[in-house]
């Protein structure tokens, strides 16, 4: 509970005093309950002599909660204001006995490290081999590494050339921290991410032993038994999802982070931190040197580069024209040549780009933003969208032969009519990847068609020709680069009523663009006049990062403001609101309609007040705590969702 969130101080029994130690897990009695808890520091005297209870008993001797880590914590509760033991729950894993109690594997022999940080580097990226220089392509790319090297503390915004082997460019950063004596920490999005990078840290660090890869999808001992890895110190480099932004690593050197954007960085549970604000205070905690890449770039990372607190590692013009492939648009050349050009799902230039890659001998890919068959249906007579009659939720038509299901209650709805024109026949409103995938497999007759997405993700395909339909997320990688790809329905990205509709669009368009060959066509069927196409044309994230934290520092939105996001039932919100002493200047702004009968309320202050406004806030979620208030309100700082 809120009210609680602050130490409490107990005696240590004789039995105990040499296992209790801090960092280490412990069970006490907590209003007459026996609960967990963790010591955070032992003191020869307390405040409160005369009233303490005893510890029940000490769990382990074990030291799994550091004193970087515990400070961490708090410093991340007090940001998202949230509670200490709320991020605990995040950065410590259960306790698993049998592993613990397995001896510990003998740290491997140190490697010997890359002799010029400049120099050559092997890994194939997927445009075929990354030929000389890997780091030395990028303009401050040999400086960072030397810093690393020589134990600075340099901070980088790296954007990535298309086709990069990004794995193996951390790989490298990493393993040159682990050669000066200092451990690295590499987050990355998801688990096939991760596979990558670990690979890649296999092939760099000449095998197993020096690092370990956490993650969520690792069973409780195995998770476990490598968290004390990192926790021993036995490995120095620890890579893996959000969660392990938060990992014990000694002697740290580096934290990275790739793809910054990806909303999978956002944690799903309270007090909702994001990785890449996790690791940027651990880098100012622990003093250590920070790379936040990805082939986009973030408003977030943009600012990080305007403010002057990183550098922006790039290619030169020269290099990057090398590296990139072609894009292109929809636009008034093709629409007066075609004038169903305009109208059309995949236009002539898209289907000349497919014919012709494929019979290059080259895998093409196919992005489409919607997975399923038919996402969204609507009247074919009067074009009415289809509605759930239960819940009034979007029916979707799960394959050519199945009946419409609700997307919400999951409901068939086989009789549907509808309610304006009493039509019974549906047509496509949004079509799904698996439709857009037999459509392909009509019009070419004798290619191979696969699909990569939720129901099964690829992690590469052979250099033959194929037509390879993906989500976005889940492109696989092609030996030697895709011969094309097909960026369709740009509406769907371009159209979302959300802040951060056209960062995430580029974002998206990137990383599919980024597995072309260099020279190889990518067509986004977009109007080339619009921002977020013109930055894929010229390849130039930056520039559309600058525009977009331009507009939301004269809109005020994050991150040019700190804002504050207030949901549950009306009077709950009211009475937080109430109970909150908010720093001067603060803007309230809404109610707005949340789901089931809520409400949102948005607070608003300046960056500078940013720690104050979550601080009132965790006062009031505790002043609510004492009162016992039924309702709870949920407080996000910063949601990646807005609106």
């Amino acid at each position: 509970m809120p009210h609680l969130d602050r130490p409490f101080d107990y005696l240590v029994p004789h039995s105990a005093a040499d296992t209790a130690l801090p960092g280490t897990r412990v069970r006490v009695r907590f209003a007459g309950q026996l609960v967990d808890g963790f010591v955070l520091e032992r003191t020869a005297a307390s405040e409160h002599d005369g009233k303490l209870l005893f510890l029940e008993r000490s769990v382990s001797a074990e030291v799994v909660l550091t004193p970087q880590i515990a400070r961490l914590a708090r410093e991340i509760a007090d940001r998202y204001a949230g509670t200490l033991s709320d991020v605990l729950r995040l950065a410590v894993p259960p306790r698993h006995a049998k592993a613990e109690a397995a001896a510990p594997a003998p740290p491997a022999p140190a490697p010997a490290g890359p002799t010029d940080p400049s120099g050559p580097s092997g890994p194939s990226g997927p445009s075929g081999p990354s030929g000389p220089g890997g780091w030395a392509r990028y303009t401050a790319g040999a400086a960072l590494l030397r810093a690393l090297s020589d134990g600075r503390m340099p901070r980088a915004v790296w954007t990535a050339l298309p086709g990069e082997d990004w794995p193996a460019r951390l790989a490298e950063a990493a393993a040159i921290c682990l050669a000066a004596g200092r451990g690295a920490l590499v987050v990355v999005a998801d688990a096939r991410d991760l596979d990558r990078l670990d690979a890649a840290l296999l092939r760099v660090l000449g095998g197993p032993g020096h690092h370990v890869a956490l993650s969520a999808a690792l069973g409780p001992a195995e998770r476990y038994r490598r968290f004390l890895a990192a926790a021993r110190g036995t490995a120095r480099i620890v890579i893996g999802t959000r969660a392990a932004a938060f990992a014990p690593v000694a002697g740290l050197g580096l934290v990275a982070i790739w793809d910054d954007g990806d909303d999978l960085h956002s944690e799903p549970r309270a007090p909702y931190p994001h990785a890449r604000q996790v690791l940027l205070a651990r880098a100012e905690q622990e003093r250590c040197a920070v790379i936040v890449g990805g082939f986009g770039r973030t408003v977030e990372a943009q600012q990080l580069v305007e403010t002057g607190w990183a550098i922006e590692v790039g290619a030169a013009r020269d290099e990057l024209r090398r590296r990139m492939p072609r894009v292109l648009t929809v636009g008034e050349h093709e629409r007066a040549r075609d004038p169903q050009a305009a109208a059309a799902r995949l236009p002539s230039v898209a289907w000349r780009a497919a014919r012709e890659a494929l019979a290059g001998g080259a895998p093409v890919l196919i992005q489409v933003p919607r997975r399923g068959y038919l996402p969204a249906v609507s009247c074919a007579d009067c074009y009415t969208p289809a509605r759930c009659a239960h819940c009034s939720g979007p029916l979707a038509l799960p394959a050519a032969d199945g009946v419409p299901m609700c997307r919400w209650c999951g409901r068939p709805a086989a009789g549907h009519a509808c309610p304006e024109c009493g039509g019974r026949r549906l047509r496509a409103a949004v079509v799904g990847a698996r439709r857009t995938a037999e459509e392909l497999a009509r019009a070419f007759p004798d290619t191979t068609v696969r699909t990569s997405g939720r129901d099964e993700v690829l992690s590469s395909v052979p250099r033959d020709p194929a037509l390879v339909v993906s989500t976005p997320g889940a492109e696989p990688l092609a030996d030697g680069g895709y011969g094309a790809v097909l960026l369709l329905d740009a509406w769907a990205f371009l159209t979302r009523a959300d802040l951060r509709g056209t960062e995430e669009a580029l974002r998206r368009w990137f990383a599919a663009a980024a597995l072309a060959r260099p020279g190889a066509p990518v067509v986004v069927v977009a109007d080339g006049g619009l921002v977020a196409v013109q930055a894929l044309l010229r390849f130039d994230p930056a520039w559309l990062a600058a525009r977009e934290l331009a507009d939301r520092r004269e809109l005020g939105f994050p991150p040019a403001t700190r804002i504050a996001a207030l949901t549950g039932p009306p009077p709950a919100v009211a009475e937080l609101l109430s109970l909150a002493e908010l720093p001067p200047g603060a803007e309230v702004l809404g109610p707005v309609p949340a789901a089931d009968g809520q409400e949102r309320m948005l607070v608003r202050t300046a960056r500078s007040a940013g720690k104050a406004l979550a601080l009132s806030l965790k006062a009031a979620a505790g002043a609510r705590s004492v009162r016992k208030s039924a309702d709870p309100v949920r407080i996000q700082i910063d949601p990646l969702d807005l609106l």
